[in-house]
Parts: structure tokens; C-alpha cells; sequence
């Protein structure tokens, strides 16, 4: 195991709370929630005591804010979406111990019991401030309660916190023409009291904690950490103003919650003691898991809550003086998509939950992927035909390959019986080595969470099986050497047992499957990897079937077409009409000659794929126009349809053509083209006024 300051009885895992209002999609699942089930899976077949504790987090102004826009109520929005998210956690594998929520009862009395102890202590600080409020509907307005236009992109719908289109975090007042999201009305400044936690006065401690006694963090949680200390803290507010959340417990504080940042990594705490009090005779005391020197804390974020995570959070535990601190916090980078920025309010992202109905039985297959591209360093991508490239060439090719060939051969050749081993040769024996030191490398990767190299270890013994039986070639050695096959698929069978717990911590639903072709009971200890005596001479061995099935273009182009959908239903939803073109005489306009024709042919201009060429009936003898329209119609489909059309422009030669006016079109928000038609039929020629 990792080297740590002591060695620990037990640890305790937290992964971050995910808000309860939409789904969870890639970004959270490949930054957070993934590589934390792994470290939990891996320690669990190391034999160590492993408490896994997550939640939704049900407060804040995002959930009011959908609630608002649905015409619900906050808890409807959380009830729904928190059932959601448990249940994709559920489907996907993710090992909890408990998922419980912040909406509790238990979370509610702890979390106000937290406060009310650091607020007896004297720890916080109370100040008054302006802030808006909105008049109409009487309550002070939270950052995101209040939009106006951006001062820098000038987009009208930034929100006080932060434009969406142009990322740039922002202030309430910074926004130009701010108005109420509730009322619509105008704010207005009115002063307010509430209780900071003061952060600057425990920068000694952090300083001391962090810089100097965990220098083993994650370079990126250690940099951000160092960048805010350096920086210098300071006080940070504990309470709102908001309707929705937990009421802050002292006199004169009505109208007032706990801000969601105090309040929801307490949720860890008491949905750890929810568990506890209703399985003491499994999980013991809840206290033993927070406040007991001898249980290691470990959490999972994103980078995103790095500073809630290493600085806010153990500032509160050190307040209130009883509790541990995170050992290690090993957040990880954001996950693009596509090569941009997942968005949710874009709808830009692959839903979890979609993905299970999309592609059905294929959990484990992402859980690669997003284990492969894991942005543990640094942002990473992820694109929809490495998708198909990872599960084609390595899962099915390789790891699905081997397992398959062993079994199909043991299954032809020894009626499924595992066979005795013989003599080894040299090969067998360097065979067996090899897979020795790529096994010590594994291990020292998932102890140091880095656990995309570690599943490109576990993909490496898969590989050395591949070549193994690739080389030995027992189909063509049967008929003339039986003895030396049973070695050569002997050992390949203890290969593959061993695959069953290299690969359990990533691909659960795989080995699963894999234990019960090889008619296994019950996973393997983590310290039998390695052992080639997981199967006995004559064991009887399962049915063979395919790990994993190759993933047609097909499937892949829905998914990217899914995409594209989002996309240009993005852009026809914040499509703004272009600005007015400067001011034109009257005069100069009622020069134009706009006409209504019928198109009589309609071809494609040679050698040119943006151009058509018309034949209109113009009620003159009739006229050629040259349009570049091809990319937006079939010639067929504007045969005998009415159109409008500039007139008196003078005639140009276009690749050849002479033209003889404009076809009008509109352009829409996606960029395509819509030929101008009167509603009406009208005589060819009339007068468009």
C-alpha cells in the first residue's frame, strides 16, 4: 500500500455531493465518481475496511432557479433529480456504502448543530454589506437571482456570478442593467447581516498542513491550494438570504440559510452517521470514521472544489476541533467533449442515464474509456470514435480475444476442464515473469491514484495472455503435441483467472461476468494476483461467451448526431437578429424593383456546387438568375414555386451565365438559407410594395 505518516485502520472515501438539479453526465462521472469507485473497489479486495460515502446535494440557487423555471417547488426538483442520479450511480456500478441526500432530516439537525457550535465557540464573524434586493418580490436576490448584460461580450442574460457565453466570473454590480430573475424589476442596495467564517485566521495552520506537511498532493491540488494561500484568505460568508436551505440557528437570523458551501460538505458527516445508526453492528460508530486518528480521510472532487475541499472544509473541522483531516485529496481536471467544454445548460454532454438507455449492457465499456482519458494531470477529451476505438481495438481485440480463445479451446479440446499443467518451458516461465512485473507495477499506480496507467497495466497483462497464446498457437500443436497444449491453455487459464482481479477495481460488471465463465463463486483476493493456482487441474469451467462486442459506425453517428442536434438547437434558442445596416434614403429604396417570378428550370452551374441557375417566369418572356443557394435546395425542389426577385440589378457573367437579378433568401440562425415566397399565389411579375 501507499506509504502514508501512519499506517491507517480504516479509511473513510467521500466523493463530491453532485447538485440535484439535472442528471450527471461524463465530466462528473470520468473527475469524481469513477476513479473513486475504483480506489474504493481495489481496497475492499486488499482486505482493508473501506467506509464509500456520496450524496446529492439538495440546497442552493440552482435548484430554486429550475424550480422557478419548471413551476415546481425546490424539493419536487431535488426529490426527482436525486432518484435520478442515485439510480445512475446504481447502474453504473458505483460501490456506496451510502447515497443519501442534504434534504434529510439527519443532515438538516447536524448541519445546524455544526454551525451553532462554531458560532458558540466565538469562531465567526458578523458584518453587515449591501446587497440587491428586489423591492417587488421582498427578499434580497443570491448572485445568480440577478442577470444583466455582460460588460465584456455584451451578452444580456449573464448572470451576477458569471456570463455563460463568454466564461468570465463576475459581481452582482459589474453587471450592466441588472434586473430581478424573479420579478423582472430593478434592484435595489439594502444592507444585510451575515456570519463569515474567518479564513484568514487560520492561514498559519494551512500553511503549516498543506505546504509543509502534504507535499505528496496532486501537483494541481497542491499549486491551487499554494496560489490561494499566497494570495491571502479572507473571511468568507456563511449564510444567504434565500427561502430554500437550512435555517440559520440563531436569534434574528430569519430569511437566513446556511450558505450551500458550509452546508454541504457536512452532508459527508451526517450521511456517515445515517449509516451508521441504522447498521452499528456493521459500520460501528459514526465517530469512529470522523474524529479517530487511525481512520485516513480521502476526497474525491473535481477542480472545481479543490479550495471548498483543502481549505474551507478543514478550516471548519479544525473550528469545531474533534474531527480528522483529509489525508489526501486527489482531485482531478475537467473533461471536454468533442474538443470543447462540456456545458449543461447547453445541453452539451453525454447524460449517464441516456447513455444506459443508448447503449444498453455496456457500462463497463465507458467506465474504460473514461478511465483511459481520465483528466487527472491536466483537461482531457473525450470523442465519440475513440469511444469506438478503445472497445474495438482493445477490449474486444485484445482482452475479450484472449479470454475468449482460452476458453473456446479449452472447451474444444478438454470438454471445459481445466487441464493439468505440465513441464514449463523457457517461454512459459518468462511468460509468467513478465506478467510478475507488470503486476508490482499496478499495484504501486492504484496506491498513488493514478489509475489510468494502473487500467493500462491491467490492459498490459491482457496483452501479454494475447501474445502468449498468439506465439504458443496450441490450435496447430493439438493434433501432434496434446501434452504441451494442456500446459500452454493451463497457464492461459490461470492468465485469465488472474484478469478477473486485475480488472475488477475498473470493469466490475465484466469480471462478474468473466467469474462466472470460469464458474468461480466469489472474487479472487487482490492478493492472489499473481498466483498461477487460481484453477485446479479439473475444475469444470462455465460457458464461453463474449466479454464484449464490437461498436458499429452507426451506433457512433447517433451519438454524434445527438451532438450536432444540441448544438443547433442552441443556436436557434440564443439566436439574435443581426444589427440594423445604416439608415438608407426612402428614395434609394424605392429604387429597387422587387418582383415575383415563377421558376420554370432549375439546374446546377457546372463545376461550381454552391451555384443553380434559374429559368424564371418573370411576365416579361422570362429571365436567367444565378443564386448561390445549392447547398440548401435540390434543384427539383424550387421547379414551379413562386419566388421573389430583384429586378433592375444589372446583369453579371457568373462562371459563363449571365444573370440577370437576385433570388431573395433568409438566413437563419443555423446559417441556412430560406427562399423568399409570397404567401399567395400572384401573376408572374407582380410587384413586391
Amino acid at each position: 500500500m501507499e506509504e502514508t505518516k501512519q499506517d491507517f485502520k480504516r479509511t473513510l472515501i467521500t466523493s463530491a455531493l453532485p447538485y440535484a438539479n439535472g442528471p450527471v453526465h461524463i465530466g462528473h462521472f470520468a473527475g469524481v465518481y469513477l476513479p473513486a469507485d475504483i480506489y474504493a473497489r481495489y481496497l475492499r479486495l486488499c482486505g482493508r475496511d473501506v467506509l464509500f460515502v456520496g450524496g446529492s446535494d439538495e440546497h442552493g440557487v440552482p435548484i430554486t432557479l429550475r424550480a422557478k423555471k419548471e413551476g415546481v417547488t425546490p424539493q419536487d426538483i431535488v426529490d426527482r433529480y436525486h432518484a435520478l442520479i442515485k439510480d445512475t450511480f446504481e447502474r453504473f456500478g458505483v460501490s456506496f456504502d451510502i447515497y443519501s441526500r442534504t434534504s434529510s432530516e439527519v443532515h438538516h439537525r447536524m448541519a445546524s448543530d455544526f454551525f451553532r457550535t462554531l458560532y458558540d465557540k466565538g469562531v465567526f464573524l458578523e458584518k453587515e454589506s449591501d446587497q440587491y434586493y428586489d423591492e417587488e418580490a421582498g427578499q434580497f436576490l443570491a448572485d445568480r437571482y440577478i442577470t444583466g448584460t455582460c460588460p465584456h461580450c455584451a451578452n444580456e442574460h449573464a448572470y451576477g456570478d458569471q456570463c455563460e457565453r463568454c466564461g468570465t466570473s463576475l459581481s452582482p454590480t459589474e453587471l450592466i442593467n441588472p434586473r430581478s430573475a424573479i420579478s423582472g424589476s430593478a434592484p435595489v442596495m439594502r444592507r444585510t447581516k451575515h456570519w463569515y467564517l474567518p479564513l484568514d485566521q487560520y492561514e498559519p495552520f494551512l500553511r503549516q498542513w498543506i505546504l509543509e506537511e502534504h507535499k505528496e498532493w496532486k501537483p494541481n491540488v497542491y499549486g491551487q491550494c499554494k496560489s490561494w494561500l499566497d494570495m491571502g484568505l479572507q473571511p468568507r460568508a456563511v449564510s444567504r438570504d434565500l427561502d430554500w436551505g437550512i435555517p440559520v440557528p440563531v436569534e434574528g437570523a430569519e430569511g437566513k440559510v446556511l450558505y450551500v458551501w458550509f452546508d454541504a460538505p457536512i452532508g459527508y458527516i451526517s450521511n456517515t452517521k445515517e449509516l451508521c445508526d441504522a447498521q452499528p453492528e456493521r459500520y460501528g460508530s459514526w465517530e469512529t470514521w470522523w474524529k479517530d486518528p487511525e481512520t485516513r480521510m480521502v476526497h474525491f472532487i473535481g477542480k472545481d472544489n479543490i479550495v471548498f475541499h483543502c481549505i474551507v472544509f478543514p478550516t471548519m473541522l479544525r473550528a469545531e476541533g474533534s474531527f480528522i483531516l483529509p489525508d489526501n485529496v486527489p482531485a482531478n481536471e475537467f473533461l471536454n467533449l468533442e474538443g470543447d467544454k462540456i456545458s449543461t445548460s447547453q445541453n452539451r454532454a453525454v447524460w449517464l442515464n441516456e447513455y444506459l438507455d443508448d447503449l444498453p449492457g455496456k457500462q463497463d465499456v465507458l467506465r474504460y474509456v473514461l478511465t483511459a482519458n481520465a483528466p487527472e494531470t491536466k483537461d482531457n477529451d473525450f470523442t465519440w470514435k475513440d469511444f469506438q476505438a478503445r472497445n474495438n481495438n482493445e477490449l474486444v481485440a485484445i482482452f475479450g480475444n484472449f479470454v475468449n480463445r482460452a476458453l473456446v479451446l479449452t472447451g474444444k479440446y478438454f470438454d471445459g476442464v481445466v487441464p493439468e499443467c505440465g513441464e514449463m518451458d523457457d517461454y512459459d516461465r518468462a511468460t509468467l515473469h513478465e506478467f510478475e512485473s507488470v503486476k508490482a507495477e499496478l499495484v504501486r499506480l492504484l496506491d498513488t491514484f493514478h489509475f489510468r496507467d494502473a487500467q493500462r497495466e491491467a490492459m498490459n497483462l491482457a496483452r501479454i495472455g494475447n501474445k502468449y497464446l498468439a506465439d504458443t498457437e496450441p490450435w496447430k500443436r493439438f493434433a501432434t503435441d496434446p501434452a504441451r497444449v494442456q500446459t500452454i491453455l493451463h497457464v492461459a487459464l490461470q492468465i485469465t483467472a488472474n484478469l478477473s482481479i486485475a480488472f475488477d477495481p475498473f470493469l466490475p460488471f465484466t469480471t462478474e461476468k468473466l467469474r462466472h465463465m470460469l464458474a468461480i463463486d466469489a472474487p479472487f483476493a487482490w492478493d492472489r494476483l499473481g498466483d498461477f493456482h487460481l484453477l485446479t487441474a479439473g475444475h469444470k469451467l462455465g460457458k464461453a461467451e463474449l466479454l464484449f462486442e464490437k461498436i458499429d459506425d452507426e451506433v457512433i453517428e447517433r451519438q454524434v448526431q445527438k451532438l450536432l442536434d444540441a448544438k443547433h438547437a442552441n443556436e436557434v434558442a440564443e439566436h439574435r437578429a443581426a444589427p440594423i445596416r445604416e439608415a438608407v434614403a426612402f428614395d434609394d429604396f424605392t429604387r429597387l424593383d422587387i418582383r415575383v417570378g415563377r421558376v420554370t428550370e432549375c439546374t446546377k452551374v457546372p463545376k461550381a456546387d454552391k451555384l443553380l441557375q434559374f429559368k424564371i417566369d418573370d411576365g416579361l418572356g422570362g429571365r436567367t438568375i444565378v443564386s448561390g443557394i445549392a447547398k440548401h435546395y435540390a434543384p427539383e425542389e424550387l421547379v414551379g414555386r413562386q419566388v421573389c426577385f430583384v429586378a433592375n440589378l444589372e446583369p453579371r457573367r457568373i462562371k459563363g451565365i449571365t444573370s440577370e437579378g437576385m433570388i431573395l433568401s433568409a438566413e437563419g440562425a443555423d446559417g441556412r438559407l430560406a427562399v423568399i415566397s409570397p404567401e399567395k399565389e400572384v401573376e408572374p411579375g407582380s410587384a413586391v410594395k
